[in-house]
C-alpha cells in the first residue's frame, strides 16, 4: 500500500432496475450481483470490493428503493435507506431510456436528508441519443444539488472508469477494510443461492413474480470426487408456481440447474453436483419467521 492509501464506502441507489447490479459486476469485474429486467431484483445489501495499489472502494448495491406492497418490500427499502448513513458517498442512478418518474421523487426525497455527497449517475447511455442527455441533465439538476452528473453505460463500460476516479479522488485516506483478493464481504452460500434465483427470473419470466426465495440446505466438499455437492430448495407461494418452475417432466428445473450450475463453478473453481427441489410456503413475505429464514432479518432494519 502507497502512504496515501485510500478507501471508503459508496452506497448505489435508484429506482428498481436502472441497472445497479450491472454497474456493480463492472467496477468488480466479476459477477457478484445477479442481474434482470424484473423490477426489484436485489433482495440484500451486496457489497461488491474493488482494490487496487492505492484504494479500496466498498460498492454498497442496495434494493432498489420503491413504495412496499409487504414485509418483504419494507425490509427491501428500510435497508437501502438504512446504507445512506454508512457511506462516504451516494451514487444515484437512473436510466437514461426511462427519464424521470415518480419514483425518482420518492428517492431524491429521501436524499435531501443524506450529508455525504450525491452523484447522479446517468446509465445506459448507449439506449438513448446524445441529445436527449442535456434535457434530463436539467430537469434533474433543479431536484437536488449534485456534487456532480456523469452519464455512463454499466453494461457497454461507457465512462465508468471516468466515474470510479471521480470517486477515489473524494475519498478519505483510510485503511485497507479487506484482503486485495476478496471481490465480495457476502459468503459463497448466499451468491450460490443469488444464482440460483436470477436463473428462475430469467426463465420463468412473468409466469412467476417475486415470490421466490432460495435456501441452500447444504454445501459439502467431496474429496473422493474433487466436487462439491450442493442441495437448495426454491421456495414459492403457490403450487401453480411449484408446476411452472419443475416444468413437464422436471424440464424448467433441470435447465435453471443446468445454468446455475455453470456460475457457480466458475465462483468456486471446481466440478459442482446441483441438486435442486421445489417447495411451497404459503405467503412467505408477509410472514417474518419465514422471512428469517430465508435470510431477510428483521435486526437489519
Amino acid at each position: 500500500m502507497t502512504e496515501e492509501f485510500k478507501s471508503g464506502f459508496v452506497a448505489i441507489v435508484g429506482r428498481p432496475n436502472v441497472g445497479k447490479s450491472t454497474f456493480m459486476n463492472r467496477v468488480i469485474g466479476e459477477k457478484i450481483a445477479i442481474m434482470s429486467d424484473k423490477a426489484q431484483t436485489t433482495r440484500n445489501k451486496i457489497q461488491g470490493v474493488m482494490t487496487d495499489k492505492d484504494s479500496q472502494i466498498i460498492f454498497i448495491d442496495t434494493p432498489g428503493i420503491h413504495k412496499p406492497k409487504h414485509k418483504l418490500g419494507d425490509y427491501m427499502v428500510n435497508m437501502a435507506e438504512n446504507s445512506l448513513n454508512e457511506v462516504d458517498a451516494v451514487l444515484f442512478m437512473i436510466n437514461a431510456e426511462e427519464g424521470y418518474g415518480r419514483g425518482d421523487q420518492f428517492i431524491i426525497d429521501r436524499l435531501q436528508r443524506v450529508n455525504q455527497p450525491v452523484y447522479l449517475i446517468i446509465n445506459k447511455i448507449d439506449k438513448v441519443h446524445p441529445d436527449g442527455l442535456l434535457p434530463l441533465i436539467e430537469q434533474y439538476k433543479e431536484k437536488l444539488d449534485f456534487e456532480e452528473i456523469i452519464p455512463i453505460s454499466a453494461l457497454e463500460g461507457n465512462n465508468v472508469d471516468h466515474l470510479v476516479s471521480v470517486i477515489k479522488q473524494q475519498l478519505p485516506e483510510g485503511p485497507q477494510f479487506y484482503p486485495e483478493d476478496q471481490i465480495t464481504d457476502h459468503p459463497e452460500r448466499f451468491v450460490i443461492s443469488e444464482f440460483i434465483r436470477e436463473k428462475v427470473l430469467h426463465l420463468t419470466r412473468e409466469e412467476i413474480p417475486h415470490s421466490i426465495a432460495v435456501v441452500i440446505e447444504g454445501i459439502e466438499p467431496r474429496e473422493d470426487s474433487n466436487a462439491v455437492y450442493i442441495q437448495a430448495a426454491v421456495i414459492v407461494e403457490r403450487k401453480s408456481q411449484k408446476g411452472i418452475i419443475i416444468g413437464k417432466q422436471g424440464s424448467m428445473l433441470k435447465e435453471i440447474g443446468m445454468r446455475a450450475r455453470k456460475d457457480i463453478e466458475a465462483l468456486l473453481g471446481s466440478k459442482v453436483y446441483l441438486e435442486l427441489w421445489v417447495k411451497v410456503q404459503k405467503d412467505w413475505r408477509n410472514r417474518q419467521i419465514q422471512l428469517n429464514d430465508f435470510g431477510y432479518h428483521g435486526e437489519d432494519y
